[in-house]
């Protein structure tokens, strides 16, 4: 399939900011078409979920403005349904009439290349497996039950297993990028003691590359050989000098120039060039879930 280009300038908003991962199974009776009745729809449900909660100061009128919109640029194949963006922004109750409303969440929906999630689907289902949430929690819930109550889906928060995470650092540990790239760094967490310890441990992005070409065969293709020689490779050098077993700890986080990501699941993609490769991996990750 051809690979679409990303537009950086489309995309820029997406980039460096921390999303929260879920897994989605696939929407039922949703229609592209009708993305305005949703948003409305939605706002109205929001709007109903605050006054339940009555947590809202008595005279203060907050007032949430949800849009929602299509992202053509984000997917891989042509089966691939295009992205739909949510956002949720404060509608100003500012006497001016231009003040800017103010974005409090945004969150979307994406499949890139999940084929094989959405070739075995009927025809009156929409295959978007991957919701990325970036804002506070209690919009992620209101949203997510809009859409489980609507679409007949379910959400599930989505992990990214100490496995997944040394892929992730093999897969971009050894990528060209134009400027100065940031080093890789891997958060290990040592189980079983009685204070909890953290291990950070940094390699200059060069000396990673260096690693990454000695151990990968066949360029522009990884095998779990490759990144289980490249994390060993990385482990006794560390034991060598600090005497420490890594293989023992939990690989809890890692960051490369391209994408950080926490084993709870979160993710922060700092490069749009990359940005369908990272999201290829988590549209994966989030299909093997709901299968």
């Amino acid at each position: 399939p051809p690979k679409e280009k990303v537009d950086p300038q489309k995309t820029a908003f997406l980039l460096r900011k921390a999303w929260t991962l879920y897994s989605v199974t696939p929407l039922y009776r949703f229609h592209r078409s009708r993305l305005k009745d949703y948003a409305r729809l939605l706002s109205a449900f929001i709007a109903a979920e605050k006054q339940k909660g009555l947590a809202v100061e008595v005279g203060v009128e907050l007032d949430i403005k949800v849009a929602m919109s299509s992202l053509a640029e984000l997917r891989g194949s042509e089966q691939d349904q295009a992205a739909v963006l949510v956002q949720l922004s404060l509608r100003s109750r500012a006497s001016s009439r231009n003040s800017e409303d103010k974005l409090v969440w945004l969150g979307w929906f994406c499949s890139v290349y999940g084929d094989d999630l959405s070739e075995n689907v009927p025809e009156d289902f929409t295959c978007l497996p991957l919701f990325l949430t970036h804002g506070a929690e209690s919009y992620t819930s209101m949203v997510g039950s809009w859409f489980q109550k609507t679409f007949d889906c379910c959400f599930r928060h989505l992990a990214i297993s100490p496995l997944n995470l040394s892929w992730i650092v093999a897969m971009w540990a050894g990528c060209k990028l134009d400027r100065a790239a940031s080093g890789v760094e891997l958060v290990f967490s040592m189980p079983r003691l009685p204070q909890p310890l953290d291990i950070s441990y940094a390699i200059h992005p060069e000396d990673a590359k260096a690693l990454w070409d000695t151990v990968q065969k066949t360029p522009g293709e990884i095998t779990q050989e490759e990144v289980d020689v490249f994390m060993d490779c990385l482990y006794s050098h560390f034991h060598r000098h600090f005497k420490i077993h890594l293989s023992a700890a939990k690989l809890v986080k890692v960051s490369t120039a391209v994408v950080s990501a926490h084993c709870d699941g979160i993710v922060k993609i700092l490069q749009s060039q990359y940005m369908s490769g990272v999201l290829m991996l988590l549209t994966e990750l989030a299909i093997s879930q709901i299968q």
